[in-house]
């Protein structure tokens, strides 16, 4: 297949370009390369043996978007995203324009040019605050404490309505956790812009020695060690699901399927410390601060209807994910950057 992947520069979406280059398909990458860097499609390229087109494109410009869409796909893969929780609630009006405009204006090219089926990067953040643990696919209603979780939210509804009102879309929804670590050959990972965001890539700079210390949010929650748990997942074992799920809604009836990505169990801050300590034999220091405001105590997914429908679940442990985030964060100290 012919195959676009919008965000394919960022860290989910390069590992995933690689696993469809690996599997034979044929793709190209669009990229605004605000979160995305150019250097991780070449390094992807690099890996595979095969040149991957760029264009680097912002997909809230229909022209722009209309043009790449009409080099002609077969599918696409949508990842790009305004993608941080925080800031997404101090700029809800930039986060609903990009994330949802750059949808609208995507889907109305696929449809122009005759491309269909369509596989959508959402979140385990639409399940709210509400959910019961473990979060099942059929949960309603879906709900989100952020403004970036809204947008998944908006964006699943928008898709779900496309395809009731037009039979020929095949849509996948996607709800991954919590992605952390890299290609085992530290040549693509996670390069997060500023002050990472998320838990790992944060413990993985102080291990490098780009950070004094990791602040742990909350010590008092109701879990094993008081520290919040979450569902972690191999950021390799994320891109296997994206492949897997392309290749069942191509190959099966029309309509919408949705499905969990997750490993099923959680893992808690301080257990994740030790790992990377194991994985890089280097003491990561830290300490316990205040809780944030929004955070949940623990969640993690019910993988099964993933495993029963796509035959995918997670291969890959927690020590596999540390072991290779700290190979690609030594070999890389400063990122793509270096």
């Amino acid at each position: 297949m012919r195959v676009l992947v919008t965000g394919g520069a960022g860290y989910i979406g390069s590992h995933t370009v690689l696993t469809l280059l690996e599997q034979g398909h044929d793709v190209e990458v669009v990229d605004n390369l605000v979160n995305g860097k150019a250097e991780a499609v070449r390094r992807v390229g690099e890996l595979a043996g095969r040149d991957v087109p760029l264009h680097e494109v912002d997909l809230t410009d229909a022209d722009a978007t209309d043009a790449v869409l009409a080099r002609g796909f077969d599918a696409v893969i949508h990842f790009a995203a305004l993608k941080a929780v925080g800031e997404s609630t101090q700029k809800p009006l930039e986060y609903y324009a990009n994330n949802m405009g750059s949808t609208f204006t995507l889907m109305d090219a696929m449809r122009r040019h005759d491309c269909r089926t369509i596989v959508f990067s959402s979140s385990a953040t639409v399940y709210g605050a509400k959910a019961p643990v473990p979060y099942v696919e059929d949960y309603e209603p879906l709900d989100s404490s952020s403004t970036y979780g809204q947008t998944k939210v908006m964006t699943e509804r928008i898709l779900t309505d496309v395809a009731a009102a037009d039979p020929a879309w095949r849509v996948a929804l996607l709800r991954y956790f919590n992605p952390v670590g890299a290609h085992p050959s530290g040549r693509i990972g996670e390069d997060p812009q500023g002050i990472p965001n998320n838990l790992v890539p944060f413990i993985a700079q102080v291990a490098v020695g780009r950070r004094d210390r990791l602040s742990v949010f909350g010590g008092d929650y109701p879990t094993a060690d008081g520290t919040a748990e979450r569902d972690y997942i191999h950021v390799q074992d994320v891109a296997e699901g994206h492949v897997v799920a392309l290749d069942a809604i191509v190959g099966g009836d029309a309509g919408v399927r949705v499905w969990n990505l997750g490993s099923g169990q959680g893992t808690s801050v301080l257990e994740m410390i030790h790992a990377f300590e194991r994985a890089s034999g280097r003491e990561i220091p830290y300490e316990v601060v205040d809780r944030r405001p929004g955070d949940l105590p623990a969640f993690w997914a019910d993988p099964t209807k993933a495993e029963q429908e796509l035959g995918w679940r997670t291969s890959r442990t927690v020590d596999d994910m540390c072991r290779d985030t700290w190979t690609w964060q030594s070999q890389n100290p400063q990122g793509y950057d270096a």
